[in-house]
């Protein structure tokens, strides 16, 4: 085993989650080619197959789902020591790195206050993280948690506090025919292409961002998104807060009836937990639970 790649190790695992070459290179940042090799490479230091791949389906071996279980929880204690490490490093008092998508919303700054507040040796740095991928911060080590927009099935991830339930808005260029309406429905957004977002974002994160039968393009980042929309390429679904805080002369933002609220979440990776994260989230749903009571 002398040489062994973490990459080809971190490649199986997601593999082993996604039993999908592309959704799993996706993740990984990097082709489906590439998924191909560090698995190859991973399999010839085994000396046998762990993915049996066919033109219909991807699945594990039994050997690998035997690899698998054994690796998990190692994997994981690797994450968790250089999490510790870099907590010792920092001296226990280095900032909590918390990522946001697009606009850092007021119960989230509220709660940022009200934790440092508890500490004076506490202190949060707010990264803006893209709008098209909303876990590969989290799961870098780039940031310590994120608030990113549900929904989130990500088996190597933490969803902590849910928070910020709003109505949707609806981003049309100031020439659309929807710009002078009061409001619009679920039925109206099916008669017009819906901006999403791009790859590597999951592809039912992707479509909870776009819900209407025609989609439009695709965007990386929110502002490429609000451009999009004004260009006339299509329109973009928002909650009413983000809506608020990005007008501009050439959109209109139209109320929406009759789709799901779109929510927040708090969320972290399961091997990286720490007790700087933990209280974090315990004061964002104390912050969350006093809105809902008052």
């Amino acid at each position: 085993m002398s040489g062994l790649e973490l990459r080809e190790l971190e490649c199986f695992l997601v593999l082993a989650e996604e039993l999908h070459f592309g959704r799993a290179g996706e993740r990984l940042f990097v082709s489906q080619s590439r998924v191909s090799q560090l698995l190859a490479a991973l399999e010839r230091r085994v000396g046998a197959r762990l993915v049996h791949r066919s033109s219909r389906r991807v699945a594990l071996t039994p050997l690998g789902e035997r690899f698998l279980e054994r690796l998990r929880p190692a994997y994981g204690a690797l994450h968790a020591a250089v999490a510790d490490a870099r907590a010792v490093a920092r001296g226990g008092t280095g900032p909590l790195r918390l990522g946001f998508q697009g606009t850092a919303y007021a119960p989230l700054l509220e709660a940022v206050t009200a934790f440092e507040a508890k500490d004076a040796a506490r202190s949060v740095d707010l990264v803006e993280i893209p709008y098209a991928d909303p876990f590969g911060a989290v799961r870098r080590g780039a940031v310590d948690a994120a608030v990113v927009l549900l929904p989130v099935a990500e088996p190597d991830l933490v969803v902590g506090p849910v928070f910020s339930r709003q109505r949707h808005t609806l981003a049309v260029s100031r020439r659309h025919a929807f710009a002078g309406r009061d409001r619009v429905g679920a039925a109206d957004l099916a008669a017009v292409p819906l901006i999403g977002a791009a790859a590597p974002a999951p592809p039912y994160w992707r479509a909870a961002r776009a819900p209407g039968a025609l989609p439009g393009p695709a965007a990386t980042t929110l502002q490429e998104a609000l451009s999009l929309a004004a260009a006339g390429r299509g329109a973009l679904l928002l909650c009413h807060p983000t809506a608020a805080q990005h007008r501009r002369t050439d959109i209109a933002y139209v109320p929406v009836d009759g789709v799901p609220d779109s929510e927040l979440a708090l969320i972290w990776h399961r091997d990286a937990e720490t007790e700087t994260v933990r209280e974090f989230a315990r004061t964002l749903a104390e912050a969350e639970a006093g809105r809902a009571a008052g």
